[in-house]
């Protein structure tokens, strides 16, 4: 996308669990002039919306099929476990993986945390989605590992989460295709990685103001025979004639 095309909108797309109003907020206070156009998609669809020019760029849950894609890492996640308030795990503070090992566990299609074991015993289905496997959660059917801010975003009132301490996490990025790095996406990456506004990459710089030439001190005033003048109010001692 180039400035002038698609009406000067900047469209970003972000997946479940990413709240981009932070970095929306500065964007509309720096660039009022260019709307941002917010898409929100699932985990496993971003990379497509992407690649067919739904979006300039986008936060996705890592990892992703980078081919032809720029990435930009940004913060890991506490991955929790999602379980009913009257399980003996809400009566802990944190768990470790083998502290499930005898419960059901759900894996939703949608996950994208790398496990090579997946904790606790198979669940009877694969939901589709994370927010289907909170609602078997909360049905007492198993338990289910997330990334903190899902179990924050599918909250429930009979529900409660705890860190795992051991578990592999999760990770937000920064993503867009690299073939259409504009100048938009180079300044919506400079808001995420916290530039200031006066900041360029990727720009020819402006041309700083001229400095003003250093102001030289006044020497005092001479006469002319290269006495010093007399401050005013002293009174000057008169010669004798000779």
């Amino acid at each position: 996308m180039t400035d002038g095309e698609t009406g000067r909108v900047f469209r970003l797309a972000y997946v479940p669990g990413v709240t981009p109003a932070k970095w929306v907020k500065i964007w509309t206070e720096r660039t009022p002039d260019v709307p941002v156009a917010l898409v929100a998609v699932a985990a496993g669809e971003v990379v497509g919306l992407l690649r067919n020019g739904g979006a300039d760029a986008g936060f996705a849950r890592l990892p992703i099929d980078r081919d032809g894609l720029s990435v930009i890492p940004l913060y890991v996640e506490t991955t929790v476990v999602v379980v009913p308030k009257d399980h003996a795990v809400a009566a802990a503070y944190e768990v470790t993986v083998a502290d499930l090992a005898d419960d059901e566990v759900f894996h939703a299609l949608d996950d994208t945390i790398e496990w090579q074991v997946r904790p606790g015993q198979r669940a009877f289905t694969r939901p589709a989605t994370t927010e289907e496997a909170v609602q078997l959660v909360a049905a007492g059917a198993g338990l289910l590992l997330v990334p903190q801010s899902l179990a924050r975003l599918y909250h429930r009132r009979d529900l409660t989460y705890r860190p795992v301490l051991d578990a592999p996490q999760s990770q937000i990025a920064l993503t867009w295709p690299t073939d259409a790095t504009t100048d938009l996406v180079e300044d919506f990456i400079g808001i995420v990685r916290g530039r200031t506004v006066n900041s360029s990459r990727g720009r020819t710089p402006a041309s700083p103001a001229e400095k003003p030439a250093p102001r030289q001190a006044q020497k005092p005033a001479q006469n002319g025979s290269g006495r010093r003048g007399v401050p005013a109010g002293r009174k000057r001692k008169g010669y004798r004639s000779r």
